[in-house]
């Protein structure tokens, strides 16, 4: 083996031991914030489910209310996150951050904090939502609303393992390996792979509006799905749906799995290169309409914070 082989094989176990360490941690953080908010929604819901002129009358209340023992707690909690949360944005401004794990691994963790942090804060304001603070959530809900479609718009954008976006020549050219694998396969008819290929082209994306893209894609993808569960139905015949929940559930027939992955990745990818322009659009767009929102929640918050600490928590 080559000092270069070497090296190489050494890099790609190096790589699989990160990916593998940092999917842990990721699981181990959104299944942390589930049982939090499952624990909080069991304790706590004969107190949350009391009008506010009740409250004050049940033996959780200096606990629960956004002020009390386990609120104010909630509350540093989400704020915390919010911070973490905001290092995303940050760090394609301060290199040394920047050199500290993988885009997509901070993208990861940005997208578990952003729709856990939300709940956090939930459980923190105990389900009252007024005053500056009731700005705040709002705002902060059409935040965490928003980056679920950024995320949804972001993996349109094909990216190579590296997590750089990749060229239309390399889409072009990874599209033409996956047509070829098709071709050679006897297992699943052409006819029968026609309708996970049915999407809008380039030149009828050109003519629609940023709203009627998105919903393009997402009818697309779901089109695809379903298209998927029947091609696996038909080839695996009525006993075959039964044990895969009607096509949900991969099969054991590893070969005909393969054929439904290539087709699948297949028509995704012919779908993106040919909407990848309006794609970027679109992606730029959301930019210019989350970012305004995000600042502003944070100065929300940061009111909040010091109007709550000069004068005392309710």
């Amino acid at each position: 083996m080559s000092v270069l082989t070497a090296d190489r094989t050494a890099l790609a176990r190096a790589s699989q031991a990160s990916e593998k360490r940092h999917r842990f941690l990721l699981h181990l953080a959104a299944w942390s914030a589930i049982f939090v908010c499952l624990i909080l929604g069991l304790y706590g819901f004969n107190y949350y489910t009391l009008d506010v002129a009740h409250r004050a009358l049940s033996a959780k209340h200096e606990l629960l209310k956004p002020g009390g023992a386990i609120g104010i707690r909630l509350g540093i909690a989400g704020a915390i996150m919010f911070c973490v949360i905001f290092l995303y944005a940050i760090r394609k401004r301060w290199p040394w951050l920047g050199r500290l794990g993988s885009t997509k691994h901070w993208l990861d963790f940005h997208i578990v904090l952003g729709l856990s942090a939300p709940v956090i804060i939930t459980f923190h304001s105990s389900f009252k939502f007024g005053g500056i603070a009731g700005i705040a959530y709002w705002i902060m809900i059409v935040v965490a609303l928003s980056g679920i479609v950024g995320r949804y718009i972001y993996a349109q954008i094909p990216r190579s393992i590296g997590s750089a976006e990749m060229t239309f020549n390399e889409l072009q050219e990874f599209s033409q390996a996956l047509t070829q694998r098709l071709a050679k396969q006897t297992l699943v008819a052409a006819k029968d792979l026609a309708p996970l290929f049915r999407s809008a082209d380039a030149k009828t994306a050109q003519a629609l509006s940023t709203t009627k893209i998105l919903f393009v894609m997402l009818v697309g993808d779901l089109s695809r799905m379903f298209a998927i569960w029947r091609l696996r139905r038909k080839a695996l015949g009525p006993w075959g749906a039964i044990y895969t929940l009607g096509g949900i559930l991969p099969s054991r027939r590893r070969a005909l799995e393969d054929v439904i992955e290539c087709a699948k990745n297949q028509a995704s990818l012919s779908s993106r290169i040919a909407l990848l322009s309006r794609t970027r659009e679109l992606f730029r767009l959301w930019h210019v309409v989350h970012r305004p929102f995000s600042y502003t929640f944070a100065v929300l918050v940061c009111i909040h914070i010091t109007v709550a600490l000069l004068f005392g928590f309710a």
